[in-house]
């Protein structure tokens, strides 16, 4: 199936720190491509994260995936001299519905740089090295993306595609709201964009489509993406009780030792290892973003010097 892969660097750090990385990025990319017959449709990379539109055809992407990100974090873990994770928590893939989205995805992805301010306009974004944009336009050599499942659904004639989807992307240059086109897979999105969509209508954050989509993807024997392992609220609530606090205490500022000590392993918890947004922690346990951030760093070394911590809280630390 098509799937959107977005993957992004632990607490928003950088992945890419020179246009060196970025080479040895793209020879995997190209090299995996190959070897595992998979189609490549879009593909941007920026500083913090990077955005591929796949459809494998032999091998599934989570062995895709795994040998990507595992062998270029090892060179670049040994290349700038660190230690330790590069990548946030697992990567996120949605499972598309070809037929609706392959289009909207391709031109959404190489959009990007512009609406992230790397490049000025349609004219730089062109010569941008960084983005299957040029790809498409015949300004790389670059051999990601297969040519010839792209341009032909703009027209038979290279040229003429290459014009047409020129001017696909062009209509969607200045649009303030890209993702309200792909968030169909969720319910409250689908409502919204839609008002006469059926309550009892299937919906899955990890699949993007309509809900005739959505029941043919989950009744299928294919896997998902995972789920996270457990929601915030139930993080709260094994914490809280591990060290033997009520919940209600976490939503109001305190210096108790025990509650601040729950919110740090909580904000570390959930930001590193569940991969929920910071803003949602934030709304949770009455902090800004930046004192999220500031409590999973906190959380981090409490969890590493603390044995009876880790003990107590053994069942959640295992995430």
């Amino acid at each position: 199936m098509l799937q959107h892969v977005i993957v992004r660097g632990i607490e928003k750090r950088p992945i890419f720190l020179d246009d060196q990385d970025r080479e040895d990025f793209l020879y995997r990319l190209r090299t995996l491509l190959t070897d595992s017959e998979t189609i490549c449709y879009a593909w941007v990379l920026l500083d913090n994260h990077f955005h591929l539109l796949l459809q494998p055809k032999q091998r599934p992407l989570a062995e895709f995936m795994r040998r990507l990100l595992t062998g270029y974090a090892v060179v670049f873990n040994l290349r700038h001299q660190r230690a330790g994770h590069l990548f946030q928590n697992r990567y996120k893939s949605i499972v598309c519905d070809k037929d609706s989205y392959l289009l909207e995805l391709v031109r959404y992805i190489h959009l990007n740089p512009v609406r992230a301010g790397i490049v000025a306009d349609l004219v730089a974004l062109a010569a941008y090295r960084w983005c299957g944009h040029g790809e498409l336009l015949g300004r790389s050599d670059l051999p990601l993306i297969q040519l010839d499942e792209v341009l032909p659904l703009f027209s038979k004639r290279r040229k003429d595609a290459r014009q047409r989807y020129k001017s696909f992307v062009a209509e969607r240059l200045h649009d303030n709201h890209p993702e309200a086109r792909l968030s169909r897979g969720g319910r409250r999105a689908s409502m919204a964009l839609d008002p006469s969509i059926d309550e009892d209508t299937v919906f899955d954050e990890r699949i993007l489509g309509g809900g005739h989509f959505v029941e043919q993807v989950l009744s299928a024997s294919c896997p998902l993406p995972d789920k996270p392992p457990m929601s915030l609220a139930e993080l709260a609530q094994r914490v809280a009780a591990g060290l033997q606090i009520e919940p209600a205490t976490l939503r109001i500022p305190s210096k108790e030792r025990n509650i601040a000590r729950a919110k740090a392993v909580i904000s570390y918890l959930a930001v590193r290892k569940l991969g929920i947004k910071g803003l949602d922690v934030a709304a949770m346990l009455g902090y800004s973003s930046t004192a999220v951030s500031q409590a999973a760093k906190r959380g981090e070394k409490l969890l590493a010097t603390e044995v009876n911590l880790v003990k107590m809280l053994k069942e959640i630390t295992e995430l």
